[in-house]
């Protein structure tokens, strides 16, 4: 069965994360100009998030983001 679980992260942890390749940071937005504003370092735009699921890892931790 999978994990439906949807949990909060602490910024400092999904940083971490995101540096060491653990998880993959994607901003939660739809539009260029949105991902622009709201970018985080490490992040990827919505639009490419979902263009790589097909081919990702099933186990691939995702950390989403938006205001």
């Amino acid at each position: 069965m999978e994990n439906k679980e949807v949990r909060r992260i602490e910024p400092g942890d999904a940083r971490g994360k995101v540096i060491s390749k653990e998880a993959l940071l994607v901003c939660g937005y739809e539009g260029e100009e949105k991902f622009r504003t709201y970018r985080l370092e490490g992040a990827m735009p919505l639009e490419d998030f979902w263009a790589k699921l097909p081919s990702m890892n099933k186990n691939q931790e995702i950390i989403f983001y938006c205001a």
